[in-house]
This record gives C-alpha cells, sequence and structure tokens, in this order.
C-alpha cells in the first residue's frame, strides 16, 4: 500500500469504476446468495425454537434423559448451529469470494500505481 496522496476525485472515480466493474457485481451477487438464505433459514430456526417454547410447553418439557429436555436441546442447538453457519461462512469465502475480492484489490492498487 503507498501513503502517496491521491486527489479525491481521482480517487472517487476509481472507486466508482471498481464498483459498477462486472467482478464487484459478481462478488456481491455471490455475497448475497449465501448471506440471504442462510439469514432466512437461521432466523426461521430460532423462530421456531421461541414459538415452541411458547406455544408447545409440553413438548419443549419432555425430557430426553434424565433432566434434560426438548427445550435444552434446542436451546444447545442454536448455538451449534451458529457456529457451524460461521465455520460454513469462513470456507465459503475463502472459495468464493477471497478470490475476486484479492483480484480486485490487485486491479485497483495496479491502477493506483500508474
Amino acid at each position: 500500500m503507498t501513503t502517496e496522496e491521491v486527489p479525491a476525485s481521482s480517487s472517487t472515480e476509481r472507486y466508482r469504476a471498481v464498483q459498477q466493474s462486472e467482478d464487484f457485481q459478481r462478488l456481491r451477487r455471490k455475497l448475497r446468495n449465501f448471506i440471504f438464505p442462510m439469514t432466512v433459514a437461521f432466523f426461521l430456526w430460532y423462530l421456531l425454537y421461541v414459538l415452541l417454547s411458547a406455544y408447545a410447553r409440553g413438548f419443549m418439557s419432555a425430557k430426553i434423559v434424565g433432566n434434560i429436555n426438548v427445550a435444552l436441546i434446542f436451546g444447545l442447538l442454536q448455538f451449534a448451529s451458529t457456529f457451524l453457519i460461521a465455520w460454513y461462512y469462513s470456507r465459503y469465502a475463502n472459495r468464493e469470494l477471497d478470490p475476486i475480492a484479492d483480484s480486485i484489490r490487485n486491479k485497483l492498487n495496479e491502477e493506483g500505481d500508474k
């Protein structure tokens, strides 16, 4: 990264050109295609847990083993699913998003060095 001052208008135009590039649009599309469905799925899973806790108390209080009931299992699965989604996003980003982002950054830096 250079410490050289770039005029604001030149810098703005460079970033605007990057934003309108096909690579950037592809990056945004891939990110949205992951984020929106995963967010909806997790929200529905969380909503199911809340609704079952509120309206299906008999089901949620059913004992599985000892004092462990369905509600506790579902609650722990909320944590597990959060970590699973984070792990899956990390793999997805490394495989699908980072190469495109690196390409965009390299092109931007090459243009800035000229």
